[in-house]
Formats: structure tokens, sequence, C-alpha cells
């Protein structure tokens, strides 16, 4: 199961800034991998509050896989802020993320390592 999590962490972002799409990512890497990166990409179709709101839904019902990822991604985000606005913002993010987690015993390591890091204890 972790190689799911580690396709999904290279691919997370494919099919929002890509032509690629669901089938494409089923097609080369499987049912599991094409579900994880579809459940960490937001439906730009909507407006974003909606998104918003319809995004954390998607991502708490997600495999731990996926929401692995998207631990790692705010984890990354934060410590790419160059400034206070976007560490706020950052911070934010990963609130979300911890909160999506939700209290699965395989995210534990992942969720205290985000939380302590917005917390100011990179």
């Amino acid at each position: 199961m972790i190689p799911v999590a580690l396709c999904a962490a290279l691919l997370h972002d494919t099919i929002e800034d890509t032509t690629t799409d669901y089938d494409d990512l089923f097609a080369t890497f499987g049912n599991d991998v094409a579900d994880a990166v579809a459940a960490l990409t937001k439906d730009l179709r909507l407006p974003e509050p909606e998104r918003e709101a319809a995004y954390d839904l998607q991502l708490a019902a997600a495999t731990w896989q996926a929401r692995l990822v998207k631990l790692a991604d705010v984890y990354d985000n934060f410590c790419d802020s160059v400034d206070d606005a976007k560490r706020a913002k950052a911070a934010a993010k990963a609130e979300r993320a911890i909160a999506c987690a939700g209290d699965d015993p395989r995210l534990r390591a992942a969720v205290s390592a985000v939380a302590e890091m917005i917390r100011g204890g990179e």
C-alpha cells in the first residue's frame, strides 16, 4: 500500500495542472493510484467556497494514503511560505488537512508533525 502513497504524492497535482485525467491515470497506474489522485483534486468547476467545502468532505472520505499525501503537501507548502501572510494561509490549510486526517492510527505521526510545525516547532 505504500507504493500507492508514493505514486499519489508524485502525481497529486496532475489532474489539476495538466491535461491528464482520471482515465489516463487509471490506465497507467491502476485504480488505487487514480482514486487517490482524484481524491486530492479539487473540482475547479465549483465556486471557491463550495469547492473548498466539497474538497474537505472528499478528502476526509479518501483512503489513508491520499490523506497522508495531503498532510505531506501542506507540510511542504508551509515550509515554502516566504512571508507571514502566506504562512498564515498555509497554516489554515494545514489545520484543514489535520481535520480531514481524522483519527486513523496510520496518520498519527504525520498529523503530529504537521501540528507541531504550524505551532512553530519545525
